[in-house]
């Protein structure tokens, strides 16, 4: 019955973009902007009432769920919660905690500065059940700037993290995304950097505008990886699909 209830709960979330064909909406119109790449995090956030659902798919059957609110005009609010092992048939199927995500965009930026927003996102990847840690943490407490820079539709996304406060950590990250027309978007990240004992990340993939509601995202993490974590597990490239709907109360 738990079983049961999991994978109803999570194919909700998955069949939530095909609602986005509402009545008399062709798919014409300016897309939401993006509040987050594929591990990094953007200065965009949702609009007042806005709301968004995001599922991905990673290795190792795995599924990761989000429920983010536009709470306030500049105030994002959300959870996500990720079940190791639910596609597929192996039957150790593991949710795991629910984690908080909050945004607050304090600046929109101007012609020489970038909008800033400030965060946390408890989320991470690669969850040990002895530690119970995520052997990749989540960003923790954020500070994330964006900027188009030089060519229209070219924007740069940049920022500092704590991860947690056990080693107060400073780690930075840097993205960048180039949009087509509202219908693709290239996109490439390094993430985690500074720190030798939790190695940067090269992130890189490619989002498509299905409308200006539904997105639908394939990408490459870790590329070029071929080690392990401290404790054992193999740690390589991964591939991961990503679908988000966003809406309106």
């Amino acid at each position: 019955m738990k079983k049961l209830k999991i994978a109803a709960t999570l194919l909700l979330l998955a069949a939530a973009p095909a609602l986005a064909a509402r009545d008399g909406d062709k798919g014409e119109g300016v897309v939401l902007p993006d509040v987050e790449m594929i591990d990094v995090p953007t200065a965009g956030i949702l609009d007042y009432y806005g709301f968004m659902v995001k599922t991905r798919a990673y290795s190792g059957g795995g599924v990761l769920g989000t429920l983010n609110f536009g709470v306030l005009e500049r105030l994002n609010l959300g959870a996500a919660m990720s079940v190791d092992k639910f596609i597929g048939s192996d039957s150790g199927i593991k949710m795991r905690k629910p984690e908080i995500q909050v945004k607050f965009r304090f600046y929109d930026g101007g012609y020489y500065i970038p909008a800033m927003a400030v965060g946390y996102d408890g989320q991470g990847y690669y969850y040990n059940p002895d530690k119970k840690k995520y052997l990749e943490k989540g960003k923790g407490l954020y500070l994330v700037g964006s900027k188009e820079i030089g060519v229209p539709g070219l924007v740069l996304h940049g920022g500092f993290n704590v991860p947690d406060f056990d080693n107060n950590y400073l780690f930075g990250f840097l993205a960048m995304n180039y949009t087509l027309e509202d219908k693709v978007a290239f996109i490439v990240e390094y993430d985690s950097l500074f720190h030798s004992d939790d190695p940067a990340r090269l992130n890189a993939g490619t989002r498509f505008y299905i409308t200006p509601y539904f997105q639908l995202d394939f990408a490459l993490r870790e590329i070029g990886r071929d080690g392990k974590f401290d404790n054992g597990w193999p740690r390589k490239s991964e591939r991961i699909v990503q679908m988000r709907y966003n809406t309106s109360f």
